[in-house]
């Protein structure tokens, strides 16, 4: 069996931390390997188009790249590497994150973008994983059984919520 695939966490700025650790979270979680870097798609993005354009080579199969702003990080990943890319959109500004999730969505034709929610860094996470586990069974039973898990959790909770409604009618 070949070596696990890495997942590339990229955030444009030290104040995306606090969001991109919910990715971080999630992939530990299932045991995907990964490493966390700071690149800037505009103050370092020789750096940037060398990391992805070596991704593949390094043992990466999945790059997560969270900006804020202009957020074009996502966009300069994907232009020099055939990894899937993640964009993450950072709510960071006035525009309430809006402008960086049009920046992250909006690629041009043939540079594809998966992009998640504003803040959604636990999504992408589970998105990379779900790329991941097309070639890893074992990621792929580790999915189901968290889905089945939430399954679990909702079916317990309409279990409650019903014993309050049956409460709630005899008093």
């Amino acid at each position: 069996m070949s070596e696990q695939k890495k997942v590339a966490v990229i955030m444009g700025s030290d104040s995306d931390f606090p969001t991109v650790s919910g990715a971080i979270k999630t992939l530990n979680s299932f045991g995907v390997p990964f490493e966390v870097h700071i690149m800037s798609a505009h103050r370092t993005p020789e750096q940037a188009a060398e990391f992805s354009a070596e991704a593949r080579k390094n043992g990466f199969g999945v790059i997560i790249a969270a900006a804020g702003k202009a957020a074009h990080l996502a966009g300069v990943l994907a232009a020099h590497t055939t990894l899937p890319v993640i964009g993450i959109p950072i709510k960071s500004s006035t525009l309430d994150g809006l402008d960086a999730l049009l920046a992250t969505v909006q690629m041009p034709k043939g540079i594809p973008v998966a992009t998640v929610a504003i803040d959604g860094a636990d999504n992408a996470a589970l998105l990379a994983i779900q790329m991941l586990a097309l070639s890893d069974e074992t990621l792929a039973q580790k999915l189901e059984a968290e889905k089945q898990n939430m399954k679990d959790g909702v079916a317990r909770k309409d279990e409650a919520i019903q014993a309050k409604v049956e409460e709630l009618i005899k008093s």
